[in-house]
């Protein structure tokens, strides 16, 4: 099977889904931004041709360069695939152009336009967040008033938390529009109170393979905005907890609502104090922030190639049972310097816990500190693993709390 990967070097997790690929005996064309000679040698050696493109997101020049190259080199592909978000929509219409099945134009923009997308789900009866699409300041305003405050604005086409405000007041509201001149169109929303959850997801042929359910402690919107916080993510073992089965039993029905055929979503979901589910948003994509290595820590397995298993050939084979809970701390360098200084509390929890630590990957004294607003990971993550939750949260609290990354 030939299967054309768009950007199949960045980011760095699309690597390890190009060499799944590869693994399972497909045969892998690139097409990227990136000059050939940049990318990453296990990802040159999976792939068996790359096109290098100059202006990837210029969707039109770029379907028809692909469809030239695979004409010139008399070559048709059976998939086209790209696990990055703002990808979508690009991989939709190389298929379109080249007659490929898989997610069509029409299914990838309700996965990236956030007003389509509630539009699609509120019809199938979902609960989400009521929302208004606006693209000008006094739209905004309007669509505040109707909502009612607290709301957040957020881009349309957004991923992640970047360029999402929250808004408590007429006067935060002017705060935020100020700050987001450069977004031409938003989607203006009801702020959920409540706990943030993903539902992430393996399909073949509209059947889930692999599914998982993580928490965010905080929500993400928090995590940017305080640096100080020691962002976590909990990959639960246990998906029949009531706390999380609420969230599984939307997640299927968001999948079926917006015809998801085959490959890896990552939905987003709060669950608010009276117990009620609300959709977040979805994209029809990897997740990120490292949540993937969660998952195969859960249970002891290679997503990676299983979900290039499930695309190519419609299973996984894989053991997918949930061993264990997966806690992932992220840390942020604390102080005013530029460069990491120090690492302090690690080598008592090692000694303690080491055992129960199967990722400890901070960045070296003396390296520069990462910008968290814009790399999820920040400074390194610490990973624990173990059967029992309660253990699992425990020690994640004690590494947010006891290991200190400083730049001072």
């Amino acid at each position: 099977m030939k299967v054309l990967m768009i950007s199949p070097g960045y980011p760095a997790d699309l690597q390890l889904f190009t060499r799944g690929l590869a693994r399972v005996g497909a045969t892998v064309l690139g097409v990227g931004d990136q000059p050939k000679q940049a990318l990453a040698p296990d990802v040159a050696e999976a792939l068996s041709a790359y096109l290098p493109v100059k202006q990837l997101w210029d969707e039109d020049s770029t379907v028809e360069e692909i469809a030239q190259w695979l004409s010139a080199n008399r070559v048709e592909v059976d998939l086209v695939e790209c696990l990055w978000e703002p990808g979508v929509v690009l991989a939709a219409k190389v298929r379109q152009r080249l007659g490929v099945p898989g997610l069509s134009v029409e299914q990838a923009i309700r996965f990236r336009d956030k007003e389509t997308m509630k539009a699609t789900l509120d019809a199938a009866g979902i609960r989400t967040p009521h929302h208004y699409r606006a693209s000008t300041k006094d739209e905004v305003r309007e669509a505040a008033e109707k909502i009612g405050f607290p709301v957040i604005v957020k881009p349309i086409a957004g991923a992640g938390s970047a360029d999402t405000w929250p808004a408590e007041s007429g006067d935060e509201l002017e705060k935020v529009l100020g700050a987001m001149d450069h977004v031409e169109e938003v989607s203006v929303e009801e702020f959920v109170q409540g706990d943030e959850f993903t539902f992430d997801c393996i399909s073949a042929n509209g059947r889930v393979l692999f599914q998982n359910v993580a928490w965010y402690r905080p929500k993400p919107l928090y995590m940017r905005l305080y640096p100080w916080i020691s962002p976590r993510t909990i990959c639960f073992k246990d998906l029949e907890m009531e706390e999380v089965s609420i969230g599984v039993e939307m997640g299927h029905q968001v999948l079926s609502a917006l015809e998801f055929g085959s490959g890896m979503t990552h939905m987003e979901w709060f669950r608010t104090p009276d117990g009620e589910a609300v959709f977040g948003e979805i994209g029809a994509r990897a997740p990120g922030g490292k949540l993937t290595h969660g998952m195969n820590l859960s249970c002891d397995i290679d997503l990676f190639t299983g979900w290039a298993e499930a695309v190519t050939a419609g299973r996984l084979s894989q053991d997918t049972t949930k061993k264990f809970n997966v806690g992932m701390v992220f840390k942020r360098a604390k102080g005013d310097g530029q460069v990491v200084s120090r690492i302090e509390g690690l080598e008592p929890l090692l000694a303690e816990i080491g055992e129960f630590l199967p990722i400890v990957d901070l960045v070296s004294v003396g390296a520069p500190r990462r910008d968290h607003t814009r790399e999820v990971t920040g400074d390194g993550m610490i990973c624990v693993r173990h059967p029992d939750l309660r253990t699992t949260m425990q020690w994640c609290d004690r590494i947010a709390e006891e290991v200190r990354v400083l730049a001072d």
